[in-house]
C-alpha cells in the first residue's frame, strides 16, 4: 500500500469516527436493554463469515460503548490497547488474554480491565460483550 493509500485511508477511518461522534446513539436518551440488542446482535453475528456483530451504544469525544456479539471460536484478532477501557461480558464467556501476559477467562455478567499491552479475545461460546473505552 502506498503512503498516499495509507493517507486516504486513515483520513477516511477518521471520517467516519467523527461522524459517529456526532450521531445520536440509543443510550444517548434512554436505557439500552443490553440482553435484548445482544440477542439481535448475534443473530448477526451468525450470518457473518468472521463471526462477529456490533453497534456504537454510548459515543463522543470522551468515550464509547460497544456492544458487541461473537460467535463460539470466533476471536478479535491482537491489538493494541486504548488508554483505558473495560471489558464485560453480558452473556457467555469469553477469553481475554494480553500477548506475553495473563488471560482471563471471563463469564456473564463478569468485568475486567482491558490490559495496558496489546491483547486479543476468544469466544469460548456464543457471547456478548460490553467495550467500554475512555477516549481522552
Amino acid at each position: 500500500m502506498t503512503e498516499q493509500t495509507n493517507h486516504a485511508n486513515h483520513a477516511d477511518h477518521q471520517d467516519r469516527a467523527d461522524r459517529a461522534d456526532r450521531a445520536d446513539h440509543p443510550a444517548d436518551h434512554e436505557t439500552v436493554d443490553l440482553v435484548a440488542a445482544g440477542a439481535s446482535l448475534l443473530e448477526a453475528a451468525r450470518s457473518q463469515a468472521n463471526g462477529h456483530a456490533s453497534t456504537l451504544v454510548v459515543g463522543g469525544t470522551a468515550q464509547r460503548a460497544v456492544l458487541m456479539a461473537l460467535t463460539a471460536g470466533s476471536a478479535l484478532g491482537e491489538h493494541d490497547s486504548p488508554p483505558a477501557a473495560t471489558f464485560q461480558v453480558v452473556t457467555g464467556s469469553a477469553r481475554l488474554y494480553a500477548v506475553d501476559g495473563p488471560s482471563w477467562t471471563v463469564r456473564t455478567g463478569e468485568v475486567v480491565a482491558i490490559p495496558s499491552a496489546r491483547h486479543g479475545v476468544e469466544a469460548l461460546e456464543d457471547c456478548v460483550i460490553l467495550l467500554t473505552v475512555a477516549l481522552a
